[in-house]
């Protein structure tokens, strides 16, 4: 196996925010240095090169920020624009966006270090994104209640306020573009923390908003660190929703501090995702797109289909495939074009995972990782085999390029072991039957089953989110429009 070593002769592209810094905050519409004059660094995880520092937001920073932001949402300007222009609000920010997709792929691949291809790929979705909600402030109809002559009864739908938006550093334009795109159709205004592994391109971001006839205050970009920045934002009393995409334990402790003061909250946490390859699948396919599952993003993502369940009449042959598919991603320089996966987002995080590895190792696994050997923070495509679906690699997240390979003998055995984990985002299932795959899908306990495919997400018409402690609520979907709106009745009496 060979040794990751970039290639000098590929251009890395330094956008002109690279050069600017150190980068400021986005506040009631102007930028201005955090209240205390701390930064962080933004830190290229392909060569440890330091990027630029960016504004580490006090608590006072997020004070401003959410007042700016209540009294936009107070102003008559944005509280009282028609839905048909909010409606082109969304769709300039959709333009904007687009005319800028190279930039804003490249500042990702530059600060997590995903291949360009890819970062650029979700910028094109986020864009999709913007344009889907773009339709919805003209369908927020309310509703007209049964009601005897002498009254008349209706239900309206309104916008809840001021909406915190916390992301994750594994989907920097992807993730915001889910949460502000249907705060903002329906009438509420945000103010958004980004994580700081990946802070970048929201920076960008917000300042291509500017771009757009969105009124100042609407928007409000905070960077910082979870403990200090985070914290403050999601305690905020003036704050009436939590939307958080990250780890479960966070989204744990964000939950108990939102019942404080009973702000509504929208939760996208960890996953565990189970593979299940039964025996009459396609297995080219199958093993194709499990090795994607995990693979893809250098299984940095909650979806990853890291346990995989195969049936035991074709585990070995399933087992070649998949080995074979592994190989095939490339690890290199995120510019490269030949290259499928990036560096791991930090020295933190590679640690961590190694971590997992060694651990399965002391507990009498075979460990396999194959195509190239790991340096810097890159780490190859890895398989853990002779486990168990009880085994510290099975139950816990571990956010990197690596699954479990086990076996099952039946159907209700696979369904068991699929759903035996705290965890419930995604499943995937192989099979050419039909009942198989409609049984699996009504028994799996996740928000998403995939059949025959893996990792495909939806622009906005597909509700998103998880059971049990992979979150509450969904994102996408009709169902978006309970997690930003209040229901009002309204009673008449002539």
């Amino acid at each position: 196996m060979s040794v990751i070593q970039l290639d000098p002769t590929i251009v890395r592209p330094v956008p002109e925010l690279i050069e600017r810094g150190p980068l400021k905050l986005f506040i009631d519409g102007g930028w201005v240095a955090a209240s205390t004059g701390e930064t962080f660094e933004s830190i290229d995880p392909a060569t440890g090169e330091v990027l630029t520092t960016i504004a580490n937001g006090s608590a006072d920073d997020v004070d401003r920020a959410v007042r700016a932001a209540r009294r936009a949402f107070e102003d008559p300007s944005w509280s009282e624009m028609a839905p048909y222009q909010r409606s082109r609000i969304l769709l300039q920010i959709a333009d904007v966006l687009e005319a800028h997709t190279d930039e804003l792929a490249t500042l990702n691949s530059r600060d997590m270090g995903g291949p360009f291809w890819l970062t650029r790929l979700e910028i094109g979705i986020a864009v999709e994104v913007f344009r889907h909600y773009a339709g919805w402030p003209t369908k927020l109809y309310g509703q007209v209640a049964p009601s005897d002559p002498s009254s008349f009864n209706y239900v309206l739908r309104q916008p809840l306020g001021v909406v915190a938006a916390i992301t994750a550093w594994n989907g920097p334009s992807l993730q915001p573009a889910w949460k502000i795109a249907p705060a903002l159709a329906t009438g509420n205004t945000v103010v958004h923390k980004p994580a700081d592994w990946s802070s970048l391109s929201a920076v960008r971001f917000a300042e291509l908003l500017a771009e757009t006839d969105l009124p100042r205050g609407v928007f409000n970009l905070v960077t910082g660190d979870g403990a200090g920045t985070g914290e403050a934002l999601v305690r905020h009393p003036g704050v009436n929703k939590i939307t958080f995409t990250g780890s479960t334990p966070v989204g744990r402790h964000i939950a108990e501090v939102a019942s404080v003061d009973f702000k509504h909250v929208t939760l996208e946490l960890g996953g565990k995702g189970p593979v299940i390859v039964f025996a009459d699948a396609d297995l080219s396919q199958a093993a194709r797109a499990a090795a994607l599952g995990f693979c893809l993003g250098s299984g940095q993502g909650c979806v990853a289909g890291s346990r995989i369940f195969v049936h035991s009449s074709v585990k070995d042959e399933f087992r070649a495939l998949l080995l074979e598919e592994m190989r095939s991603f490339t690890l290199g320089d995120p510019f490269d074009p030949a290259s499928q996966m990036g560096p791991l987002a930090s020295k933190q995080h590679y640690d961590r995972v190694k971590g997992y590895l060694d651990a399965a190792r002391q507990h009498g696994a075979t460990v396999e990782s194959v195509g190239t050997t790991d340096s810097g923070l890159y780490l190859a495509p890895t398989l853990i085999e002779n486990t168990t679906n009880d085994a510290l690699t099975s139950r816990e997240e571990i956010f990197g390029p690596v699954a479990s390979l086990m076996e099952f003998t039946d159907f209700d055995e696979a369904i068991r072991a699929g759903n035996d984990t705290v965890y419930g985002l995604a499943a995937t299932v192989f099979t050419r039957d039909l009942e198989t795959a409609h049984r699996a899908a009504r028994l799996l306990d996740a928000g998403t089953v995939w059949i025959n495919t893996a990792n495909e997400v939806s622009a906005g018409a597909m509700p998103f989110g998880g059971f049990k402690q992979s979150g509450i609520g969904r994102e996408h979907g009709t169902q978006v429009l309970d997690a930003y709106t209040e229901v009002k009745s309204v009673i008449v009496r002539y």
